[in-house]
């Protein structure tokens, strides 16, 4: 009687509010992860994969979830600011790009750390660093590329389908209350004003001149500013084509770009590690693993993208996205 007396007592308190149960995994602080070599100073390797986005990403069930890839480097370059034993930082990027003030962000927050830490930072394109990837890449101090990566992609996308025709064909209308004639700008369920269209360019424009800075600022050593305008029309360039006309460093494999940098830093021996979520497992530097395991069957994409982040009714997304 007494046991039930309990259970009841608990159970009210569960739905009163008082009571809160998860039964998602709490989301634990990055933990250090050796992957080879030995000594005191660390290089640090830390992955940008996928679309890059402030999104917290999820399983396909939402029963698991982990930060969003912003939230991710944020943390991770706060703790390696913090250690002294930081000697170096490559950030392997395996990425189409994402939206403009994600990847900003992401570049602000590598530009920082280069100027508080003061330590060189290099970033390694392993199979994909077009775009916001390729504008996250600038803020390193060399860029190194995969014999077989692909880059390039500088630019700025915004993207829209028009349903009013299919809506009409099966009789479906849309009626929207607004308080200024603008107000539903870029709706898809209307075509665009001449006017609307001139303002969507005119964002587009003064984004796209943001990217030309940020790579003319970064590559100028390789590249000038009209140079860098001849290559930002869009299209990407494999590594070699990137090599020459100066988009990246040097093109190699990963153990070699390591090998380089602690040449560089005259490091006879060093430590590379990676920071991982607590119970994931990352055995070698080519390892990529999800920071919790997700549930369901996987399906491996070339490119990986999130569905979310191109909802066509999400509302303009400015992108800095290479999307075939």
């Amino acid at each position: 009687m007494r046991k039930n007396a309990l259970v009841f007592v608990f159970f009210f308190l569960f739905l009163s509010g008082c009571v809160h149960l998860s039964l998602l995994p709490e989301t634990k602080p990055l933990e250090e992860k050796v992957l080879e070599g030995e000594g005191r100073p660390k290089i640090l390797l830390v992955d940008l994969d996928g679309v890059i986005s402030f999104k917290e990403e999820t399983d396909c069930l939402k029963l698991n979830a982990k930060p969003s890839k912003v939230a991710f480097f944020r943390e991770a370059l706060r703790k390696a600011e913090a250690d002294p034993d930081i000697a170096g930082v490559m950030v392997r990027i395996n990425s189409p790009g994402g939206s403009v003030a994600a990847s900003d962000t992401i570049y602000h927050e590598l530009m920082s750390f280069k100027q508080k830490k003061k330590t060189p930072v290099t970033a390694y394109i392993v199979e994909l660093g077009a775009s916001g990837g390729y504008y996250v890449a600038s803020a390193s101090d060399r860029i190194i590329a995969s014999p077989t990566a692909i880059t390039g992609s500088i630019g700025v996308i915004a993207m829209k389908i028009n349903i009013e025709g299919l809506l009409s064909k099966i009789g479906v209308s849309d009626e929207t209350y607004k308080s200024g004639p603008k107000k539903d700008f870029w709706s898809p369920f209307r075509p665009s004003t001449e006017e609307e269209k001139k303002m969507l360019q005119g964002i587009i424009d003064n984004l796209y001149s943001r990217f030309l800075e940020v790579v003319s600022a970064n590559r100028q050593k390789r590249l000038t500013k009209e140079e860098v305008r001849t290559l930002a029309d869009g299209r990407i360039l494999t590594a070699s084509e990137a090599l020459e006309a100066g988009l990246i460093d040097r093109i190699a494999y990963l153990d070699e770009a390591i090998d380089t940098m602690k040449k560089t830093l005259n490091l006879e021996k060093a430590k590379v590690i990676t920071y991982v979520r607590p119970k994931t497992f990352t055995s070698n530097i080519y390892s990529e693993y999800p920071e919790r395991p997700l549930l369901g069957p996987q399906v491996v994409n070339l490119i990986s993208i999130n569905a979310e982040e191109l909802s066509l009714f999400s509302g303009v997304q400015f992108m800095y996205l290479w999307n075939p």
